[in-house]
């Protein structure tokens, strides 16, 4: 008999409903230094709720996920604000439930209703949510969730246009090198979405920001005492600038010799792997055609020192694009000859 009085399981809509009313109290009423029992009963009643919303999204061992329950479910939880009140709740729910909302809000950016998506709509109307986002990377109990939500949230290109264009972009380069490794690699990643995914807002936003965005790359990252932080810096630098999108910044760059210097400098590392990654980029200085004087001039001034570097430049696996390039920098510093230095105003 008593499969009879199961209860009948809740909508799509009842279950987002039933969430943004949790999210409420727990958002005014709760505080999780004072608690009672009524008030853990609603919390965890949220938690449940929290995993079934992820079931829905996700599907679970039994099920697949139901095209037409995920569209209700993602109609409702962007009608009203349940999205600004998981961000602003989170760090009142208990890990499980700050895990499943994370997970629930990564999804949503990729559900699509009649065609849209919403989420994408929401958040351009919502952007203050963005800096909320970002600015949980200075708070270590969220951090890494906010993260992951942000990384999602900046797939749709006019929020990563955003987010580039922000005053929170500059930021980046503080929390990649936080002292926390887990967060400091957690902005990496971020920021490293952000330069790569949307090829023409990267390059427009490179082009706008030039001088402030590589003052502060060169200064902090590529220059930084982290080993990791460098390592990760100029193999990024590799990334955007072997980039077609990116032809223009990268011809920029390449006519800078404070930016050969640092090359030069990384060329000089112990760590192998910052070696391979800075010849990477040092070949595109070898390889313009149009090399400025002061370029050819700190060429020729370490032109032996150079050809014997790489006469000894080898890693470890066979490579045969690596070998060529490195034939062609060789043949390229090799002859080089001096060019003659525009000439000076004088008084």
């Amino acid at each position: 008999m008593k499969g009879l009085f199961k209860s009948k399981p809740r909508t799509p809509v009842e279950l987002v409903r039933q969430t943004r009313e949790l999210l409420i109290f727990a958002d005014l009423h709760y505080n999780i230094h004072e608690t009672n029992k009524r008030d853990e009963e609603k919390m965890l009643e949220l938690t449940k709720l929290m995993r079934e919303l992820k079931s829905i999204l996700y599907g679970n061992s039994e099920s697949e996920p139901v095209a037409e329950a995920c569209a209700q479910l993602t109609q409702e939880f962007f009608r009203d604000n349940t999205l600004r009140l998981i961000i602003t709740c989170l760090s009142k729910l208990n890990l499980e439930a700050r895990k499943d909302a994370t997970q629930v809000v990564a999804n949503l950016q990729r559900q699509q209703v009649q065609s849209r998506l919403i989420a994408s709509d929401y958040l351009e109307a919502n952007k203050d949510l963005l800096d909320l986002l970002i600015s949980g990377y200075e708070n270590s109990d969220i951090a890494l969730l906010y993260g992951a939500m942000l990384r999602e949230c900046i797939r749709h290109q006019s929020i990563a246009r955003y987010v580039l264009e922000s005053e929170n972009m500059k930021k980046f380069f503080d929390y990649i090198q936080l002292p926390n490794f887990d967060i400091a690699s957690d902005a990496s990643a971020t920021f490293k979405e952000l330069l790569t995914r949307h090829k023409s807002t990267v390059a427009e936003f490179l082009t706008k920001n030039y001088e402030w965005f590589f003052a502060e790359y060169n200064s902090k990252l590529l220059e930084s005492s982290n080993y990791i932080t460098r390592r990760q810096a100029v193999k990024l630098l590799g990334d955007i600038l072997l980039d077609r999108a990116n032809s223009a910044i990268m011809m920029r760059y390449v006519r800078s010799k404070d930016n050969l210097m640092i090359l030069m400098n990384l060329l000089r590392e112990s760590s192998k792997n910052i070696q391979l990654e800075a010849f990477h980029v040092f070949k595109l200085f070898a390889a313009n055609q149009n090399k400025p004087p002061e370029i050819v001039s700190i060429l020729l001034a370490n032109r032996n020192k150079l050809l014997r570097f790489f006469g000894d430049f080898k890693i470890d696996k066979e490579d045969e694009q690596f070998e060529a390039d490195k034939a062609q920098v060789v043949r390229e510093i090799a002859a080089l000859e001096p060019t003659a230095l525009e000439p000076r105003d004088h008084p």
